[in-house]
């Protein structure tokens, strides 16, 4: 069964997702060269607890941090660490969860460190543009996988304007949302539309595309979270928590004006 909130959940996730939102907003401002993802858990976990809220990711099945920090080749659920600095050039995909009076937010942004490449800023721009897309196409009375296509083909043109294919994570996807970080459905980030459940307003999904400027073959690292590319490209992660109402898409982990 998939989760259907009433309005007045759907507005308490909202103040679950801006927790998210500020957090992810701290980080970005002092991820910069020489800072550890360390420093940006430490900042994250602080953010989230000064709101009243908990961190969804420490503790979820053993995860040791605040937040993912994955960092180049890593594609999603990088540990912070010490020894983990950030260098001029480097892209970072953190994601970021809270919990607020019982409720979920989830959010990702992939974040540029000093000068970082034409190519590395399309793919960001490319995965962020995925995700938009996939959002634009949420609507009550579509189909699941009416999602899984706009993000598909959003990616693809973009790798057509770049010149480049990008890679397609398919073994992580979007995700259903609500009283637990992971619910019902699995939302996958390519497919043909009109498949899957139907979309219900009251319903919530984090919708996270992830490409890479490679091949979409990936590694688990020996520490059992940090997944890699296969073939040591690079790779971005961006993600909404979004809320399917009668007027459309509410996106509960950013500002009104984004």
């Amino acid at each position: 069964m998939i989760e259907i909130k009433t309005p007045g959940e759907l507005q308490a996730m909202r103040a679950a997702g801006l927790v998210v939102w500020r957090t992810l907003t701290a980080v970005g401002e002092i991820a910069k060269p020489g800072v550890t993802t360390a420093d940006l858990d430490e900042l994250a976990e602080q953010t989230i607890r000064d709101a009243g809220a908990v961190p969804s990711f420490k503790g979820y099945h053993g995860f040791p941090a605040s937040i993912c920090a994955s960092v180049n080749e890593q594609i999603v659920h990088g540990i912070p660490s010490k020894t983990q600095v950030l260098n001029d050039g480097d892209i970072i995909s953190v994601d970021c969860g809270a919990i607020l009076d019982g409720w979920h937010g989830d959010s990702a942004v992939t974040l540029a460190i000093g000068e970082v490449s034409k190519a590395d800023l399309a793919l960001s721009a490319a995965t962020e543009a995925a995700m938009w897309a996939g959002i634009a196409a949420v609507s009550s009375g579509g189909r699941l996988t009416d999602i899984s296509y706009a993000v598909q083909t959003a990616a693809e043109k973009a790798g057509q304007d770049d010149g480049i294919e990008y890679g397609m994570i398919v073994e992580y996807g979007g995700h259903g949302i609500g009283r637990q970080m992971h619910m019902d459905p699995f939302l996958p980030n390519l497919g043909k539309p009109g498949k899957g459940p139907r979309l219900k307003t009251g319903m919530a999904l984090a919708i996270e595309p992830m490409l890479t400027g490679g091949g979409g073959e990936t590694v688990e690292l020996d520490d059992g979270w940090t997944v890699v590319t296969a073939d040591g490209s690079r790779a971005s992660h961006w993600e909404h928590t979004v809320a399917i109402t009668d007027d459309g898409p509410w996106v509960l982990t950013a500002p009104e004006d984004a």
